[in-house]
């Protein structure tokens, strides 16, 4: 199974039509590790949360101390100094530290703790700059504490890690050692051996009651130049159909999640009629109770892997016969809070189908163009262009009152998209898949009217970022 990013920026084009894209790629493979591995890996995950604590403990003192100096009128150079918050400093201090906060720390592999201090710096920087206002999206938390609960990873980058040679259903992880893979790993294994794909790191984590391995690649990737003649297709996602393109055909949705409902409801009245956990007052689960709890988790993994299937199967074909490709940039964050369409919604995958549609455009060398979000494309008449005021989502048909068209809404709305190519400009907001450096930074203030396209009115300022942000609980379902 194999999970692939946005390509970097090295491209080489040969006279022959062939064109080479280093690209960062993920492959991930299931394990099936012995018992005394998936020790190993649970006592690996928990020292970086470990670690991941321990830094979070000595910041948050750093701080607190700080502040309360303030609140004693200590001011300048005679406040405690404040703590490095880079991954470096912190395994600095790591390293100091270990042999008094875990006297344990050599059953594991110094990895462990390193990514758990890296992610710390990770999430304190998110922090500190979405506090400043530098950073797109909602405002970032400062980081808590990881509970016994949260999920089981760990990340390696240094160390003796990656495939064996001997048969292809083998892996090597440092201090865990050689460990059986569910699946055949030969697709990597044929790529490292002609020398075109480099592992870069290696994250073991556990979800679904199943140990996965994810390899972080460098790929050279050897894709035809297109030869497909100039065609434009909109698509337009929803929740009826899982897809209409412009060119009349619908996707059916297959409702996985709708269609797993009914073992799901069952599943979970049987774990309510079994002992579960108890924090308050230190109750432990049933063996029956962890076996329901492992079967829903199947269940939806299992659901899960059917829904993804599905999207890669539409974007590559898609890709593969389409040199444009036109899709909205829908806010799926914010349709979601529709409690009577959020379950719906979710189970489709809108961001999910983006991301592989814009990385495998990418990679033969096709367009995306992305719509921008307020862009009224269910509203609009795709042969006059006249705008209606208003459109129910009730209301499944499109009917023009300007040249009397009747026509089915989803399908209006793909045309539309598919027509920005041609008329693209700032009023319609297609935008092209290029790389705009990194997505997270934006400006330090939003002027007015630019998140909805329309002018602003007389006199009004520039507003913050995090004020402007308020707009986005605009829910828009085709």
């Amino acid at each position: 199974m194999k999970l692939s990013y946005r390509p970097r920026s090295i491209e080489r084009v040969f006279d022959e039509g062939w064109r080479v894209n280093t690209v960062l790629q993920a492959y991930r493979f299931a394990l099936d590790p012995t018992c005394a591995q998936e020790t190993a890996l649970r006592s690996h995950c928990g020292g970086q949360r470990f670690a991941f604590n321990w830094g979070l403990a000595q910041v948050r003192a750093n701080l607190d101390q700080r502040e309360a100096e303030r609140s004693y009128g200590v001011t300048g150079e005679q406040l405690t100094p404040s703590m490095s918050w880079s991954a470096y400093s912190l395994r600095k201090d790591w390293n100091r530290g270990k042999g008094e906060a875990a006297p344990w720390w050599g059953e594991n592999s110094k990895e462990a703790y390193s990514s758990g201090l890296a992610n710390l710096a990770t999430a304190l920087t998110n922090w500190s700059s979405s506090r400043a206002g530098n950073r797109r999206g909602s405002r970032v938390r400062f980081p808590r504490f990881k509970g016994k609960r949260a999920p089981l990873s760990c990340r390696f980058t240094t160390g003796a890690f990656g495939l064996v040679d001997t048969d292809r259903r083998h892996v090597k992880l440092p201090r865990i050692g050689i460990v059986r893979t569910h699946e055949s790993t030969r697709k990597l294994a044929r790529r490292i051996e002609a020398g075109t794909a480099r592992i870069r790191s290696a994250t073991v984590t556990f979800r679904s009651g199943r140990w996965f391995v994810s390899f972080s690649v460098d790929v050279e990737r050897s894709d035809p130049a297109t030869t497909l003649p100039e065609s434009v297709v909109g698509v337009d996602l929803g929740v009826k159909s899982l897809a209409v393109l412009s060119t009349g055909e619908v996707v059916p949705n297959p409702k996985h999640l709708e269609h797993a409902q009914r073992e799901l409801r069952r599943l979970g009245r049987q774990a309510a009629r079994r002992q579960r956990p108890d924090r308050r007052t230190g109750q432990q689960p049933s063996k029956r109770w962890q076996q329901t709890q492992a079967r829903i988790a199947r269940l939806h993994a299992h659901v899960a892997n059917a829904r993804r299937d599905g999207l890669h199967k539409l974007s590559t074909r898609l890709v593969r016969s389409h040199t444009v490709v036109v899709v909205e940039d829908l806010n799926v964050a914010g349709m979601i809070h529709n409690r009577r369409l959020a379950r719906r919604i979710a189970g489709v995958g809108m961001g999910e189908f983006r991301r592989q549609v814009e990385y495998k455009a990418a990679w033969s060398g096709q367009r995306v163009q992305v719509a921008d979000r307020w862009y009224p494309s269910s509203r609009t008449c795709s042969v006059c262009g006249v705008v209606k005021a208003k459109l129910r989502l009730s209301e499944r048909t499109f009917v023009c009152e300007s040249c009397g068209m009747s026509i089915d809404r989803d399908l209006n709305a793909a045309r539309n998209l598919a027509a920005l190519v041609q008329a693209s400009s700032p009023s319609c907001g297609a935008t092209e898949n290029e790389p705009d450096g990194n997505p997270c930074q934006s400006r330090t203030t939003w002027a007015t009217g630019i998140a909805t396209g329309r002018p602003a009115p007389h006199g009004a300022g520039q507003r913050r970022h995090r004020e402007a942000s308020t707009q986005d609980s605009f829910v828009h379902v085709s």
